[in-house]
């Protein structure tokens, strides 16, 4: 009877402790252990930060399992997605693709986009194209290398709004908003209505002629007025600014969709994206690149740095990276916002994680002036908070 007792006592005993290491957070951990994050401790919401950690483990069989971490993580915290929006809009394109089957027709055939309605742009030829045409593969290399806006407009029109809500509602992102162009001044009538778009083959061929159409998605306003001023033509409006008619996508989302292409045979059917494995390759390497290491799109390195795209673990520096450690990533900033969706993986170091953040660097509450803190407020968050969670990592034990 003793010994019965005592081993219940024993297994309540480890219970309890698995029970209160789970409930710890390393995020909140490794912040209150260094001084440089007490700032941002004390003015999380202020600053709008949220968090997402994810570790992974790899059993025997070097099959991954995952422990997700939260740190102010907020669904009615809105931030703007800024350039993070392309990295679903990249792997859509490569879906539809392979829903389309038309013979001759995948991301290295030509693609010219056409205009039908006010204030469209018409792509003939790609300048940093190894040849010159415009391709699919290329707008998602430029996207992943160093974020290009055009690139993401033409697969927007591509794809369409009502087919891009579509699949992210079916692959369980039913509050992922994507309705407009970037980097582009327009109606939510003319970002509803997308280019014709025309395939041909190397001999000039036509093989696929995708008409001009019109969105029939309704989209609701988003409840976000931020802020207590910003400039229109010139002049400061003083009143909160809105982002009602903009982009949104939870930081979670954006964390497990990158996490659906870095792990896919872990990710459930039904969140996947319908690449094959050579598609996921092909990602996966641009993802990770730095500019100088393409050929084609080729970047001057002194606009494009390795870490260019790198704001978790690198902040703004310059200068050539070392090859230890690869980021697989996504990254946003406008508006004052500093976004990195991050998986980090060191080989050398047995190191493998992943990272997503956010901060807000508008201190005096004014969209559209020009004035956001990147430089002194979130590219160091960014950059001390990756290295503080890979310095985590390192002590970490594993099974």
């Amino acid at each position: 009877m003793y010994i019965s007792s005592m081993k219940k006592y024993l297994l309540l005993l480890l219970v309890c402790s698995s029970s209160q290491l789970f409930a710890q957070n390393p995020i909140e951990e490794v912040m209150k252990a260094d001084p440089f994050f007490s700032y941002y401790l004390n003015n999380k919401d202020t600053l709008r930060i949220q968090i997402l950690y994810t570790e992974i483990n790899r059993n025997k069989r070097n099959i991954p399992s995952f422990k997700e971490y939260a740190f102010n993580l907020q669904n009615d915290l809105y931030f703007y997605p800024a350039s993070t929006v392309k990295m679903p809009i990249a792997l859509l394109a490569l879906e539809k693709l392979n829903e389309m089957k038309i013979k001759g027709v995948d991301r290295n055939t030509t693609m010219i986009t056409d205009s039908a309605y006010a204030l469209q742009d018409h792509v003939y030829n790609q300048p940093n194209a190894a040849d010159g045409r415009p391709t699919i593969e290329n707008y998602i290399k430029q996207i992943f290398l160093v974020s290009d806006n055009d690139a993401f407009n033409r697969l927007y029109e591509f794809l369409g709004q009502d087919y891009i809500q579509q699949k992210l509602k079916e692959k369980g992102y039913p509050d992922a908003v994507i309705r407009h162009r970037l980097q582009l001044s327009r109606t939510p009538d003319q970002n509803a209505n997308t280019n014709p778009v025309h395939f041909y083959d190397t001999a000039g061929n036509l093989l696929y002629s995708q008409p001009a159409h019109t969105s029939t998605a309704v989209f609701s306003d988003l409840p976000a007025r931020l802020g207590k001023g910003y400039y229109s033509r010139g002049k400061l409006v003083n009143e909160p600014f809105s982002f009602a008619l903009k982009n949104r996508v939870y930081l979670q989302d954006l964390h497990h969709i990158l996490q659906s292409v870095i792990f896919p045979k872990q990710t459930p059917k039904k969140q996947r994206f319908h690449l094959n494995e050579e598609e996921y390759d092909f990602v996966r390497k641009y993802m990770s690149m730095f500019p100088r290491e393409s050929d084609w799109p080729n970047y001057d390195t002194t606009n494009y740095w390795d870490a260019y795209c790198k704001f978790l673990y690198y902040g703004s520096e310059k200068g050539k990276k070392d090859h230890t450690m690869r980021i697989f990533n996504k990254v946003g900033d406008a508006y004052g916002f500093l976004i990195d969706v991050t998986y980090v993986k060191d080989e050398e170091k047995n190191v493998e994680f992943m990272l997503s953040a956010v901060i807000s660097c508008n201190t005096d509450g004014i969209y559209n002036d020009d004035k956001y803190e990147y430089e002194s407020v979130g590219y160091p968050f960014l950059k001390n908070l990756g290295q503080a969670i890979y310095q985590y990592e390192l002590k970490r034990k594993r099974q």
